[in-house]
């Protein structure tokens, strides 16, 4: 294209760096504009903690965007009305985005492509969020995979994971950086976020880094102990597409021929990478899996209402420690340990027995990764009423659980204070501590800290004939 304009739509693929629509539109046209779209209708809404954190990214996106001599605009309404008067005012001629999975947002992408191709645009889509498109890993049978190990198996033996991008070649900037995302009004309740993130691409290559260089050889026992620092922390610079996982896989496979003590560590953390593409690829070729189960047996399932063991359960008040220092860490932070999620999860969903769905709508709001994919397919694991589940008579007690992963209760002293003098033995069952012992630690049941909401023992059991019965 001579003196042409191309338009960048901007979704979850908010980073400069491998971003092939972002690369196409520099190449071939003169002058590129980028822009993100709060829509309408289509995508599921964001809220809570990830509208914050969308927030921050697409001010980083900009600043990012603008020293490559593009500028971003972000506006809302319906997606097709808004690229339309914006490719009108623009003057472009083509319009280029990296793919998204969701029902509804493929149904809006597919609308968009025919409408403006139909005008004469040139628009193409690309690959950019995933490690593999869903249609690329399939069964002998030519049908997508709904267990997870000969998913993870086929996706270690693939050898087309594409390598990432490089940094667009830079063209002299016309503007300077400003604010784009200005309706916002950030509530007082997110400040606090701000202490635990770096948010945009920066702050993801520097999440990476430093987790390959410092913590991925503890990853394999690590990730499953809560007190300490194992984890990566990408997982929201990956919801929002400021880092790609195949910059992870590549980085990640280089660190491991660097480096052959962390190779079976590296392989570990990249088995979690191929299970968020699994449950992307539930996400594709399932209805809508937020609202329904992935075994239908699950849509008659009887659940409970107890609200008021469901609003206990949000704030941190269930006196079940595990779980309480969960849903706090939630709330503080925006983000919470992959274990005790899944505790939080079964403690709703079978001990309560209160619908999976009512849990992930309150991830949702507050988690700062709250992704359409991964947040609905792993409550459904908990529950039991999703793929490559856990079987609906495995039920996590979170008292033996924090025994074995945080034996001397360092998670627990650090998000429920309350109880931060109990000795070892009663960290995780204060309710069968001495009068003595829970005096001697300034708690008294009931008033600095609740007794149980439920006796797991029963509930258990409940939970399993309940479900046993579909």
């Amino acid at each position: 294209m001579s003196d042409s304009t191309a338009l960048v739509w901007f979704r979850t693929d908010l980073r400069i760096r491998d971003n092939q629509a972002l690369q196409e539109a520099l190449s071939k046209a003169d002058r590129v504009v980028a822009i993100y779209i709060h829509e309408s209708e289509g995508p599921r809404e964001i809220t809570g903690a990830a509208r914050w954190w969308l927030h921050h990214s697409l001010n980083a996106l900009a600043a990012d965007l603008i020293r490559l001599g593009v500028e971003l605009r972000v506006e809302s309404g319906n997606a097709e009305e808004v690229l339309g008067r914006v490719l009108e005012e623009t003057g472009a001629e083509a319009l280029f985005w990296n793919r998204r999975y969701g029902p509804n947002e493929r149904e809006v992408d597919a609308s968009v492509k025919e409408t403006f191709r139909k005008r004469g645009l040139t628009v193409e889509s690309f690959a950019g969020h995933l490690l593999l498109e869903p249609w690329q890993v399939e069964t002998k049978q030519g049908e997508p995979y709904s267990v997870f190990t000969p998913f993870w198996k086929a996706v270690r033996q693939r050898h087309d994971i594409s390598e990432p991008f490089g940094t667009p070649r830079a063209r002299s900037p016309d503007a300077k950086p400003k604010k784009v995302d200005t309706d916002y009004k950030e509530p007082q309740w997110a400040q606090k976020l701000s202490e635990y993130w770096t948010i945009g691409e920066d702050g993801a290559r520097s999440a990476l880094k430093s987790f390959l260089d410092e913590r991925i050889d503890d990853y394999s026992d690590g990730r499953d102990r809560p007190a300490k620092t194992h984890t990566s922390k990408l997982s929201p610079h990956l919801r929002f597409g400021e880092i790609t996982p195949r910059q992870v896989w590549y980085a990640a496979k280089s660190h491991a021929a660097h480096h052959s003590a962390s190779s079976d560590a590296i392989d570990t953390f990249l088995s979690e990478l191929a299970w968020r593409d699994f449950n992307y690829t539930q996400l594709y070729y399932r209805r809508d899996i937020a609202n329904h189960p992935m075994k239908d047996k699950y849509e008659s399932m009887r659940w409970r209402d107890a609200d008021a063991g469901f609003e206990k359960w949000t704030r941190g008040e269930t006196g079940l420690p595990m779980v309480d220092a969960g849903m706090r860490e939630l709330w503080q932070t925006g983000s919470m340990h992959n274990r005790i999620r899944m505790l939080t999860a079964s403690l709703l969903t079978k001990n309560l027995l209160v619908d999976w769905k009512r849990g992930e709508r309150w991830f949702w709001d507050c988690l700062v990764d709250a992704d359409p994919a991964n947040n609905p397919s792993n409550w459904q694991w908990v529950a039991g009423c999703g793929l490559d589940a856990s079987p609906y008579f495995r039920v996590f007690n979170p008292v033996t659980q924090g025994e074995k992963f945080d034996p001397s209760g360092g998670y627990i002293r650090r998000w429920v204070p309350e109880l931060a003098e109990l000795p070892d033995k009663y960290i995780h069952r204060p309710h069968e501590a001495p009068e003595s012992v829970l005096k001697k630690a300034g708690v008294e049941l009931d008033k600095t800290y609740p007794r149980p909401i439920v006796d797991l023992k029963t509930s258990r059991q409940r939970a399993i004939d309940r479900m046993g019965d579909l």
